[in-house]
């Protein structure tokens, strides 16, 4: 019924926009690397350290009697106290508390942060009649620090690759410009919008960002061999017509898959409560800028740089020689 709804063929001019894309690319990129600068990420637990403790909500019991319950306890400092609601007939509202374990003067950081935010849970469940607990987590600067390491690692590995891969795939340093510099584009972008939003950036950000660098390259990789069969078919034509002729010939293909991704992703952040909505914002706003840059920054790239067409050597006819 969609395919029914779509055209068949389509004419756009993208090439033609190219550089006030390549402006507003610029513009958004440059605008991402200072908020990132200023404002900072909104680093949750995974990266920053901390503590985090889920608990039920007792029957008038509000989030302000937890917050006046921890401040008044020793060793707990930038306290977030914050209500949840499950999914389905049944659920249930969840208190989730984060807060930073002041450890100064503790001979032992790790342990000592583990011994303040089990005394803090132990206490809750004591004070709060009906209170039940739900999860406990406690994270310290050395890991939090390894776990940042690793998550920036494994962005310029996925990087690095992809790049070596496009190079090889389509034997041309040009498509791997393209690529890469479509995918950096797309991970910068959301990291600014983190940054802008200050929602919290955790490894389930990362995870995100991993599923965005392979959802756009897979759209650019569709795009980059329909250029290269193109190439193979017109011999002649420019290569501005020729990008132009296989972002058309593509655009069908683009418009249902990122269409019915974003469905789904939109049902994951509307319903599927505050423990995916980070992550499904991710994958919403990188599909998004994802099929963009796949456009507007690869393939306008391509063009840019050019690309090597393959000549078809002559035929040898028996009894006759090719001229050289």
């Amino acid at each position: 019924m969609i395919m029914r709804l779509l055209p068949t063929r389509f004419n756009v001019s993208f090439m033609s926009l190219r550089w006030p894309a390549f402006v507003l690319s610029a513009v958004l990129v440059v605008a991402s690397i200072f908020m990132i600068s200023t404002r900072g990420l909104n680093l949750g637990i995974d990266f920053a350290g901390g503590s985090l403790i889920e608990v039920s909500q007792p029957e008038g019991v509000q989030e302000e009697d937890i917050r006046s319950f921890l401040l008044a306890r020793e060793r707990i400092a930038s306290l977030q106290v914050n209500t949840a609601r499950g999914t389905g007939v049944d659920a249930e509202t969840v208190i989730v508390i984060r807060f930073k374990p002041d450890t100064d003067g503790l001979e032992d950081v790790e342990q000592g942060q583990q011994d303040i935010t089990d005394a803090a849970r132990d206490e809750l469940l004591a004070s709060f009649p009906g209170m039940e607990l739900r999860s406990s987590a406690s994270v310290g600067p050395k890991v939090s620090g390894e776990l940042l390491r690793a998550g920036v690692t494994a962005l310029v590995a996925a990087l690095v690759l992809m790049m070596i891969y496009i190079w090889f795939r389509f034997d041309g340093w040009q498509y791997s410009i393209g690529a890469v510099a479509a995918l950096a584009h797309d991970v910068i972008l959301t990291i600014g919008m983190f940054a802008l939003l200050q929602l919290e950036f955790n490894l389930t950000t990362i995870a995100a960002l991993l599923t965005i660098i392979g959802y756009s390259m897979n759209d650019t990789v569709v795009v980059f061999d329909r250029i290269r069969e193109e190439l193979r078919k017109y011999k002649k034509m420019p290569l501005f017509e020729l990008i132009n002729l296989a972002l058309n010939g593509t655009l069908s293909r683009t418009l249902l898959t990122s269409g019915t991704t974003l469905l789904a992703l939109l049902a994951i952040f509307f319903l599927g409560g505050p423990v995916l909505r980070g992550m499904s914002f991710a994958l919403i706003w990188g599909v998004i800028i994802g099929t963009y840059s796949s456009v507007f920054v690869a393939s306008s790239l391509l063009l840019t740089f050019g690309v090597r067409r393959e000549k078809k050597p002559p035929e040898e006819t028996p009894g006759f020689q090719a001229a050289p």
